[in-house]
């Protein structure tokens, strides 16, 4: 089966500067810069939304190893029996896990510091089944959150910011206080750091303290749990399991997952990742402004062979599919570069940092400071896809004026000086 003659002059014409004259050299230099550009768009498009999305996971499941997946409470009170909340959540399959908390704020002082926290009470035999928090320290354990020993078990960051270690005492004072003539006095307790833990997340290793949920419970007065902290096993599953747990809680109890919790945070990551989308296809697009110089000229220094093309009988519009070929052939090869380098270096990226790191002697991501070890990238299809089509439909879209031009030339005038 042969091909159409459109297609294979439109090949010719892409290929035309191997053979030809020092002018169709030149259209050939332009025409594979345009292919270059459209390359450098979709490969640099492809790293960085890659590397937005390793970033994005990285917080994400760290920040999930000391926050519950979904959090069921009431808002108005203590929960009078959490364990039937439990069993509630537990009837969900994807639901592994539940366990009791009560949480709070309040301040730690030792000697000059005084630090804002966030006090989480929690049972230490039940938490394991709704977080990673005990995976994630370093030092101690949280089974030393016993009933009454007013242990606390707080972030890395925090630890060092206030200059302790396990062992030593913090006061905690909370804004819930006694009234007096004098006015109103606040709680402080005295708490024995018994343990450090260390999520990798900066705000959590920075402000939150744990405790025995019953010691939290007396500090706080609540008279009880607060609510029920659930894990999935899905976390990408949270917001449905929330919703169908929402149908079977008792009056009164509502289900918030983690995706409601750190609204404000994902939404900027999506609005940072739709920005640098739109700044770095403009890379694409100078690409395909370069495609369309390329066609221009190439119409240009063809006329007298679309001129004889036309007296052979080629109609207007076959002269215009022979210089889209040629746009969409540059495009192709632009576009399936880009996808193929871009691939290629998102998926080994952590391996060529390390590389780059170790010849040149930096850092590009120090641990002490991002507590992240490697260059985290996540190529995703619903990236990757768009991008592929949105840049060829791109440099389709360039080459439909050039070529539409070279359709309209008139074989009389465009042989007149020949």
């Amino acid at each position: 089966m042969s091909l159409p003659f459109e297609f294979l002059i439109g090949l010719r014409y892409t290929r035309s500067g191997r053979r030809t004259g020092r002018k169709d050299r030149f259209v050939s230099f332009i025409s594979a810069t345009s292919v270059v550009s459209i390359a450098l768009g979709v490969m640099a498009l492809i790293i960085v939304l890659s590397v937005m999305n390793g970033f994005q996971t990285q917080v994400r499941d760290r920040m999930l190893s000391v926050i519950p997946h979904i959090q069921i409470s009431s808002g108005t009170g203590p929960v009078s029996d959490w364990r039937s909340l439990a069993a509630v959540a537990e009837k969900n399959s994807e639901v592994r896990g539940a366990a009791p908390f009560v949480e709070g704020q309040g301040l730690i002082s030792t000697g000059d510091r005084v630090i804002g926290t966030m006090v989480e009470g929690v049972d230490p035999k039940e938490e394991v089944k709704a977080s990673e928090v005990a995976s994630t320290m370093p030092a101690g354990t949280l089974d030393s959150l016993t009933p009454g020993s007013f242990h606390a078990v707080i972030g890395s960051v925090l630890a060092a910011r206030l200059g302790v270690a396990p062992g030593d005492k913090i006061a905690l004072v909370v804004p819930q206080g006694t009234t007096t003539p004098a006015g109103m006095i606040p709680r402080v307790r005295t708490l024995t750091v018994s343990g450090i833990f260390t999520a990798g997340h900066f705000e959590y290793d920075s402000t939150m303290l744990f405790m025995n949920i019953e010691d939290a419970a007396a500090l706080f007065r609540t008279g009880g749990p607060m609510g029920v902290r659930v894990r999935v096993a899905d976390m990408q599953e949270a917001p449905a399991v929330a919703e169908s747990l929402m149908k079977s809680l008792p009056p009164g109890y509502f289900a918030r997952d983690w995706t409601v919790e750190n609204k404000t945070w994902f939404a900027a990551v999506q609005v940072e990742k739709r920005m640098m989308s739109i700044i770095l296809f403009l890379i694409v697009l100078v690409g395909a402004f370069g495609l369309v110089s390329t066609l221009v000229m190439t119409v240009t220094e063809k006329q007298s062979d679309i001129a004889i093309l036309r007296t052979l009988g080629a109609s207007p519009g076959s002269i215009m599919k022979i210089f889209m070929i040629q746009g969409a052939v540059i495009g192709v090869i632009g576009v399936a570069s880009g996808v193929a380098i871009g691939l290629l270096i998102a998926c080994n990226l952590g391996s060529i940092v390390s590389a780059i790191e170790a010849v040149f002697h930096v850092e590009f991501l120090p641990q002490s400071i991002y507590l992240i070890s490697g260059m985290p990238s996540e190529p995703r299809a619903s990236d990757i896809i768009p991008i592929a089509v949105f840049s060829l439909f791109l440099s389709l879209a360039a080459t439909v004026y050039p070529s539409w031009r070279a359709s309209r030339i008139r074989p009389a005038e465009a042989l007149r000086y020949e």
